[in-house]
């Protein structure tokens, strides 16, 4: 059986001493004594010190939303994957759409993120996912293909065991809107299926899918009890304690 995991990914909407604080100490005892889910909180790279403070002997762990894949060097305006495992960071976020979007990122270079991540030991959150035009075109299937071969190439069994996989259609992403729990579980299936045609079935089952595209308190009972997904990226959702928290209760609820 998979553990699902829900990833609380900030982005730049928070992350401020005081915003770290005021969040993370309503939710530590919200979520104390929860061990059927497990909880990332990913904020800005200023947060993550004092957001490791608090959280340190609890449940949550830390995740980084980006990383480059050198350990240091004249790379002006990157962080080292080094200088998070210091501090704590235990998961780190690769691939999401608005880096790829917004500033460019390549299959290519998340490929050698992802592989720095795994040679020091930090857990990837790896994101995948088609835009609307994809979508309306029927390109989808062809659009999630093309960034597993290229994300995950040359990987082996043991190394993507360790990896979990965020599907987020681009489409739903800060927009409101949801795919529904059947669109969603389609793409699951369908990477899984993948992902055992690439490596083999036992690895292909033993993957964690999460979903990430506008999970609510509202939608995610219906979407965590699909047999493929296994929990979420959350992002906006997740900047209060009392919303993020019934979000890893739906997850825990879905477990069978």
């Amino acid at each position: 059986m998979r553990k699902p995991i829900i990833g609380g990914n900030w982005k730049m909407n928070r992350g401020t001493p005081n915003e770290t604080i005021e969040m993370l100490e309503s939710l530590v005892p919200q979520v104390e004594g929860i061990d059927t889910v497990d909880i990332v909180i990913a904020t800005p790279f200023t947060a993550l010190t004092k957001a490791y403070e608090i959280i340190k002997d609890t449940n949550i762990k830390l995740g980084a939303q980006n990383m480059y894949f050198e350990d240091k060097g004249a790379f002006t305006g990157e962080i080292s994957p080094q200088f998070l495992k210091e501090i704590g960071v235990e998961y780190v976020i690769l691939g999401h759409s608005e880096r790829r979007d917004i500033f460019k990122e390549s299959d290519t270079l998340i490929n050698k993120k992802l592989k720095k991540a795994l040679s020091i030991s930090l857990k990837p959150i790896v994101c995948i996912g088609e835009h609307l035009e994809e979508r309306e075109a029927g390109k989808t299937m062809h659009k999630i293909e093309y960034q597993i071969n290229e994300t995950f190439k040359d990987l082996s069994k043991e190394e993507m065991r360790k990896i979990i996989i965020a599907y987020e259609p681009i489409w739903a992403i800060g927009t409101g809107k949801t795919a529904t729990p059947e669109q969603a579980e389609e793409i699951h299936i369908f990477i899984r299926n993948l992902l055992s045609q690439k490596f083999d079935k036992e690895t292909a089952d033993s993957i964690r899918i999460q979903y990430g595209g506008s999970i609510k308190p509202i939608n995610a009972e219906d979407l965590f009890n699909k047999k493929n997904i296994d929990g979420g990226l959350v992002g906006g959702a997740s900047l209060q304690s009392d919303s993020l928290f019934q979000i890893i209760l739906a997850a825990d609820k879905s477990i069978k």
